[in-house]
């Protein structure tokens, strides 16, 4: 179960400001690094969008990345299987995030070597993004 198109970081450029600016939290098997939106209107950027006609302003949705390397494990079929587990668990949390966001979850070495399954990846997950209040009704 893939990411919505809408809500998957893609560009160099956006992974670099959030690691560059983003605040971080840690966990046993993930590191999340997020990047809170900006509510002023020109110095939004890429995050913000706006109407022709209207003028208004409304926050993108919560863009979502992964970063795994080498580290975790030399074996690709590994690597593929973490980041299948994590998209998962993070398709079941997608609607209580709140707009925004740019986020980068950055896999530990110890996700391979415990052999981490979904629920802990999805418990862990939400113990991350409640420290960084990523949820809805938090920021």
């Amino acid at each position: 179960m893939a990411l919505p198109k809408a809500n998957r970081l893609k560009s160099r450029k956006d992974f670099q400001a959030v690691f560059r600016e983003g605040i971080r939290r840690n966990g046993s098997y993930l590191t999340l690094r997020a990047l809170k939106p900006l509510l002023t209107k020109s110095s939004l950027g890429a995050a913000i969008q706006t109407t022709q006609a209207s003028d208004s302003v409304y926050i993108a949705s919560t863009r979502i990345g992964i970063s795994i390397s080498t580290k975790v494990s030399k074996r690709a079929v590994v690597r593929n299987r973490i980041k299948r587990q994590i998209t998962s668990a993070l398709y079941n949390i997608l609607p209580k995030l709140s707009p925004g966001w740019r986020l980068v979850f950055i896999v530990k070495p110890t996700a391979a070597e415990s052999k981490c399954v979904s629920p802990q990846f999805l418990q862990e997950l939400e113990q991350l993004l409640a420290q960084a209040e990523v949820f809805d009704g938090n920021s």
